[in-house]
């Protein structure tokens, strides 16, 4: 029933009051204090340094693909998908960046895994890197609202822990992106080093960075990092692990879902209505007990006031000028 295998450190009934109180103020849109965020991220680094690079999961589980800090989009997807724990989730990455509230968004999915070690499962994106969030927003965010970047760090050396993927009941292969030429099964996978920054190139960076594309072959990245991959690629590395498919996010989809390589891997993005100006729509992926599968579409939250909802009106069914 759980999500990840083997990740449970004993909570005291004084930890789960506080992480209680943790989520309740961050589902109030408040930041935690920094004392609060640093003891909250050593306690999840216990969790996360016992997991494996590719964590096995159980099902029922749900899947979700990018948020980037639209923290109202996150909690839309809770009234759609259910809360933890009465549901499992496994989210593929990138919490932070692009949208006003990577602050909350990231420390509440930190928290939940630090709550419910079992029934949530976390992974690395390609924004969960101490150079991208300087660029995209994660970095000038916690500056505004700490007037210090210490935060940053204590969230950025957390990155550092997160495993490069999971898998579910060895039939789902979930990486944050793609597949990588150096790496041709999950047991090479879990022989990286993990426990360091975002490369800027090898198999780490590949599982982080690449994209399926509709040719056959690996192909350069038009990113600039990791590799695109065709169908026979994907192919390959499913029939060598034995699996189903391979579901991933990292790339913005106008439904919020796209299969492509004759439904062998699956594209997931869950932030509707993406930097608060594209009009897509979100998707989440849920499996149930026997490892079916279900695609949930959601639209974006209704407005709320402030700088999210006024870019939150501005709708453009149309894809943006830019990568995810």
């Amino acid at each position: 029933m759980g999500g990840a295998r083997g990740a449970s450190l004993e909570l005291s009934a004084s930890d789960i009051e506080s992480l209680t109180r943790q989520i309740d103020t961050l589902t109030e849109i408040k930041p935690l204090p920094e004392q609060e965020v640093k003891e909250l991220c050593e306690k999840c680094k216990e969790i996360l340094e016992r997991e494996k690079n590719v964590q096995p999961v159980s099902c029922p589980v749900t899947i979700v693909g990018d948020v980037h800090g639209q923290f109202h989009d996150l909690l839309e997807l809770f009234n759609v998908a259910g809360k933890a724990p009465e549901t499992n989730f496994l989210f593929l990455g990138d919490y932070v960046d692009r949208g006003y509230y990577s602050v909350e968004t990231v420390l509440m999915v930190i928290a939940m895994k630090v709550r419910w070690p079992n029934r949530v499962t976390i992974i690395r994106g390609n924004h969960e890197s101490r150079q991208i969030t300087q660029v995209y927003g994660f970095y000038d965010e916690c500056l505004r609202k700490y007037g210090t970047a210490r935060v940053w760090t204590f969230i950025t050396n957390l990155f550092d822990y997160l495993p490069l993927a999971a898998c579910v009941e060895g039939q789902i292969f979930t990486p944050h992106a793609g597949l990588s030429p150096s790496l041709d099964t999950i047991d090479h996978i879990n022989a990286l080093d993990r426990f360091t920054e975002v490369p800027h190139e090898g198999p780490i960076c590949d599982l982080l960075w690449s994209d399926p594309e509709d040719r056959c072959g690996w192909g350069i990245s038009p990113r600039g990092a990791g590799y695109t991959f065709g169908q026979d690629i994907t192919e390959q590395f499913n029939h060598a692990n034995g699996l189903q498919f391979i579901a991933r996010a990292h790339q913005l989809v106008m439904e919020g879902f796209n299969w492509m390589h004759d439904n062998r891997v699956v594209t997931v993005f869950s932030a509707p209505n993406y930097c608060y100006r594209c009009g897509n729509l979100a998707a989440i992926v849920e499996v149930d007990e026997s490892c079916g599968h279900a695609v949930q579409q959601f639209d974006h939250a209704p407005p709320r006031g402030g700088a999210d909802a006024a870019g939150a009106n501005k709708v453009k069914r149309s894809p943006p000028d830019y990568f995810v």
